[in-house]
């Protein structure tokens, strides 16, 4: 099979750990890499055996397919440029700065014929990929994010910065329309949002609770979900999943008239199987795991949450 020609647009932090994964796959072929950072690319080409670019336009009729990891106001131009030019993208989260940027990249995609996959990550843990079979129609969703201060990603709020993982998972498992929202948070050692709390309720009944701080004094990730036949507990940190569901548990169970089972999963390789899974979309012009659309929904409601948040406390952020 011919192998998929492939570059990473943007290989600071992020991307060039991309990079890296494009190298050892074997369905691809890693033609260069670009960074606006001159010496930055070089060192990340020598590093993985390719060659080094300033402008991302030089990736033009070499490559079929892109990561574009750079900081998201140059999101919608570059990954624009790149449709054009038909190349499929692997887009990092949040796929753009606003509705409008991401409903032309998804218009642009389908005239063209074109990938976009949302680099939502966390799709991809294995804890998450596990628990797909056992998630029934959540009732109620209860997730927190937290993370120790990084200067990386402060540019954007803790919203889309970190909370956006947990929406587009919390969509996946409900897979309804949200009906409601109420969001809190403030901004504390940024000059964005820190600290953001959310309140979803959604057309088929389902509620959620969505919590994201980048101040904490450790670093969490856990979603619990709720639902008819029990409950799942998934600590994405430590790709453990806790299953009660009703059943003789015995004298263990911390329910009466349930059972309970702790799975443990190896911590595998999220972005390795997120990268591998756009290669295969790439090749076999399947829909995407997490599609442009999807990364565009889950971009929606993080741009409504901050947008409540900066309502309800203009006068702690002036």
């Amino acid at each position: 099979m011919k192998k998929i020609r492939a570059g990473v647009i943007g290989v600071g932090y992020l991307g060039k750990f991309h990079a890296e994964k494009y190298a050892r796959a074997g369905a691809a072929e890693l033609v260069g890499v670009v960074d606006a950072d001159r010496a930055q690319a070089d060192r990340i080409a020598a590093a993985q055996g390719t060659r080094a670019f300033s402008d991302y336009r030089e990736l033009f009729g070499r490559v079929d397919a892109v990561s574009i990891a750079v900081p998201t106001p140059e999101h919608y131009k570059i990954a624009r440029a790149c449709l054009e030019n038909d190349i499929d993208i692997l887009l990092e989260k949040p796929i753009t700065k606003t509705l409008a940027e991401a409903d032309d990249l998804i218009d642009l995609a389908e005239k063209r014929g074109r990938i976009i996959q949302a680099g939502h990550l966390e799709r991809f843990n294995p804890a998450v990929v596990a628990v797909r079979e056992i998630v029934e129609k959540p009732m109620f969703i209860e997730s927190s994010r937290m993370s120790l201060y990084q200067e990386r990603g402060t540019d954007v709020s803790v919203v889309l910065d970190l909370m956006i993982h947990d929406i587009d998972i919390i969509l996946n498992f409900v897979k309804s329309k949200i009906s409601y929202s109420h969001a809190m948070g403030a901004p504390v050692v940024s000059g964005q949002v820190d600290i953001a709390n959310a309140h979803l309720e959604f057309e088929n009944g389902a509620v959620a609770n969505v919590t994201a701080s980048r101040i904490s004094s450790k670093n969490e990730r856990k979603v619990r979900l709720f639902q008819k036949e029990g409950y799942l507990s998934v600590d994405f940190a430590n790709h453990s999943i806790v299953h009660i569901w009703p059943g003789e548990g015995g004298e263990a169970s911390p329910v009466p008239g349930m059972q309970m089972q702790e799975h443990i999963f190896d911590k595998g390789d999220a972005l390795r199987d997120e990268i591998h899974s756009f290669l295969n979309v790439v090749a076999s012009r399947e829909e995407p795991e997490v599609s442009g659309r999807m990364g565009r929904d889950a971009l929606h409601i993080a741009l409504d949450i901050t947008r409540q948040i900066r309502d309800s406390s203009r006068w702690f952020m002036e």
